[in-house]
């Protein structure tokens, strides 16, 4: 007979006794959260944006709509000074990143965060209550959110924040939402919502790697062609204030489909999976 049995299948995992106790210590420092744990963290997060004030959600949504809008600005600027190449697209999206990492590590409201955050707490307790305080939260910071790209795309198309080249350069990059129906608008929105949704679920485990995770993932979005509601919508407003399109085209066509396609793929997808991993864990815990 071995002279060491395995632990009981009930015990929970401990370091090893000889390790001292500063090692101990660093095992515990860098051990990532388990999925119940970051479940928590998330919901936590989640209660406390819905019991924010509305003026603090209309200013910090409205401050992370025009912060995201320096993604089509970034891209601008890279598309302007990059020759025309195959490989030029993939630089260009490295534009897309700057205005999420404004939002994400400043701790803005972002619309497409808060489809999982802010969605844990009616999951972990569905009541009437909790249903109205995350429409509440959604319906205003999606309104801050629109607000601040549409003063961000008002200003480029009057010249105020760019002159003529880059506004062009802009149009350029804008005029790729325009290849997709609303239909395919909202299916290449699903993904997106998905990534964006997992990136607040990743950052607890992140440990000082916060800015490599937004930065990959939503680069990822910009290389994929998904449609994101709220940097999109930057695109929309300023392609229909050059009179590209009409404003039902901008808000039916482009902004609404995409919504749509970030809340499914946000909560009806990564946030239903997120819970549904440890909804046995919480309710025997």
């Amino acid at each position: 007979m071995p002279d060491h049995q395995a632990p009981p299948a009930d015990r929970e995992a401990e370091p090893s006794p000889d390790l001292t106790a500063d090692d101990k210590r660093d095992v515990d420092e860098r051990g990532s959260g388990s999925a119940k744990v970051v479940h928590e963290v998330v919901r936590l997060r989640g209660d406390e944006e819905l019991d924010r004030p509305v003026r603090s959600l209309l200013f910090s949504a409205f401050a992370a709509g025009v912060a995201v809008s320096t993604s089509i600005l970034a891209e601008a600027f890279l598309h302007m000074r990059l020759p025309s190449a195959p490989w030029a697209e993939l630089v260009v999206s490295l534009g897309y990143t700057v205005g999420f990492v404004i939002v994400i590590l400043g701790n803005l409201q972002l619309f497409t965060e808060s489809t999982v955050t802010a969605v844990l707490p009616l999951a972990t307790h569905p009541t009437r209550r909790n249903l109205a305080r995350l429409l509440r939260l959604w319906v205003v910071v999606f309104a801050a959110n629109m607000a601040g790209t549409f003063l961000v795309a008002l200003l480029m198309a009057r010249h105020v924040l760019v002159d003529a080249e880059p506004l062009e350069a802009a149009l350029r990059v804008s005029r790729t939402i325009l290849a997709h129906g609303p239909g395919d608008t909202l299916l290449r929105a699903m993904p997106a919502g998905f990534l964006i949704a997992s990136i607040a679920w990743i950052l607890p485990n992140a440990r000082g790697s916060e800015f490599w995770v937004v930065f990959l993932i939503t680069y990822v979005v910009a290389i994929g062609g998904f449609s994101h509601v709220v940097a999109g919508s930057t695109e929309a407003w300023l392609l229909m204030l050059s009179g590209e399109v009409g404003v039902g085209h901008a808000v039916f066509g482009l902004v609404l489909p995409a919504l749509a396609g970030n809340i499914i793929g946000g909560t009806g997808l990564f946030a239903v999976v997120a819970h549904g991993q440890v909804r046995d864990e919480i309710e025997t815990g």
